[in-house]
């Protein structure tokens, strides 16, 4: 396979789990999906965001978020987010320290 070939087909893969977790499954939500795999919808918007900027590109985290989520991330708590339980949360706090570094306030 040709890399113009691979990099058309990560790029469609990308693009299928976008959707995927876009549309076809809101309801699962990004503090779980931290406590299980150890990265997130807002995983994803960052190596987005990272890539852009490697590639001389200024982003932002809210333009990456904005631009994976296609909407604010208001619009995306307001309409998706639901409540996290107090052992939810302890659990993102020991998996974001692990998979993404020390959470910043």
């Amino acid at each position: 396979m040709d890399d113009q070939t691979r990099i058309e087909i990560e790029a469609a893969a990308f693009r299928t789990l976008r959707e995927h977790l876009m549309e076809k499954r809101t309801d699962v939500q990004n503090i779980d999906m931290m406590n299980l795999a150890g990265f997130c919808r807002n995983c994803l918007s960052r190596w987005y965001q990272e890539a852009a900027n490697e590639r001389g590109i200024e982003m932002s985290k809210n333009e990456a978020r904005e631009i994976y989520y296609g909407m604010s991330m208001d619009a995306w708590k307001a309409n998706y987010q639901t409540d996290a339980s107090a052992e939810k949360q302890a659990e993102f706090k020991v998996a974001f320290s692990e998979n993404v570094g020390e959470e910043k306030p």
